[in-house]
């Protein structure tokens, strides 16, 4: 059997860092392809990344994902040249606007237009790894022959994943990205939505395989009936927040996506009644059009399953505290 492309995220905490560094270790001795370390408004995510790239020695190190609007190119750059160094060649740079809440009521800057600020950080963040003399008179960012940066990458060319979900930013994922890291797609719409990206890279002179997709949703393995259960309902909770609570951002990628009515239904219920009646009014089993909970060999063909549709890079975790039975699972989904 081919080795399966597996990718892992770790909650990065320093505070747990030692646990974290001890799975990320199993995982790339597993034959892990690449671990993500997420930022939102808590930890930055390259301290940790950074000690990833010294406990780890073969699977790529990513961010999923650190925002286009905290730090400029130039700083972005900086991070990823040193962790590519650090890593010898494995940093994968995972970028997106993120949202309103964290742009606007966390780091205070306006958040539109957000497609331009995407588009301008890829645009300088390539011209800075060639040692380009950059010029840009754009919205975002006013640049004439710019500073050539100052260290030497180890990859030629720095992998950019591109987090976006409106059909224009998806079509600049297509057009200049490496890779897509979308989110919130329905099971049964994400062939489509790969094969409408395959074909705007190919539009754009592409090959249809130029980009790489991680799926959107995850997969978790998990035994105990009960405990799926418990899974599942927090999944429950975090839908009913995007749809509800996290602004039209994500709304409308669920509109996007045929789920008008019920997206519609848990927006009134929440607003009139709270949380609890907003994840009350989720349809029954409607989470699990987006992530995956059961038993191992049910997970096993989840990721055939969304080979098939055209996933590259398959997101996985394993529920237990087991570190043996972790790893040995971890391993198993590696192939």
């Amino acid at each position: 059997m081919p080795q399966r492309r597996i990718s892992i995220s770790v909650p990065w905490d320093p505070r747990n860092r030692e646990s974290l560094l001890a799975r990320a270790r199993a995982a790339d001795e597993a034959g892990v392809d690449t671990i993500w370390v997420n930022e939102g408004f808590g930890h930055d995510a390259f301290s940790g990344l950074t000690l990833l790239a010294v406990e780890t020695q073969r699977a790529r190190l990513g961010t999923s994902i650190v925002n286009v609007y905290s730090r400029t190119p130039g700083a972005l750059a900086q991070h990823f040249v040193t962790l590519d160094q650090l890593s010898e060649g494995r940093i994968v740079a995972g970028l997106g606007t993120s949202g309103t809440g964290v742009i606007e009521r966390f780091h205070g800057l306006p958040y539109q237009p957000s497609i331009a600020r995407l588009q301008e950080t890829v645009e300088l963040l390539r011209a800075f790894w060639r040692h380009e003399r950059a010029t840009l008179h754009g919205k975002w960012y006013d640049l004439e022959r710019s500073l050539v940066m100052g260290v030497d990458p180890v990859q030629p060319e720095l992998p950019i994943h591109l987090a976006t979900l409106h059909p224009t930013s998806v079509r600049l994922t297509a057009e200049e990205a490496d890779g897509w890291l979308p989110a919130w797609i329905p099971f049964e719409r994400l062939g489509g939505a790969i094969a409408e990206l395959r074909g705007w890279a190919e539009e754009a002179g592409r090959s249809r395989r130029a980009v790489e997709v991680r799926a959107p949703g995850g997969i978790t393995v998990v035994e105990d009936a009960d405990r799926a259960e418990v899974i599942r309902d927090r999944r429950r909770q975090q839908l009913a927040f995007f749809v509800a609570r996290n602004g039209d951002f994500y709304y409308r990628q669920f509109l996007r996506h045929g789920l008008a009515d019920q997206a519609a239904s848990i927006r009134r219920a929440w607003a009139a009644d709270g949380a609890e009646a907003g994840v009350a009014a989720i349809p029954s089993g409607l989470e699990d059009d987006f992530d995956f909970v059961g038993p191992l060999d049910a997970c096993l063909e989840r990721i055939e399953e969304q080979a098939e549709l055209g996933v590259d890079l398959h997101q996985v975790s394993v529920d237990t505290e087991d570190e043996a039975q972790w790893a040995a699972t971890i391993r198993r989904f590696a192939g």
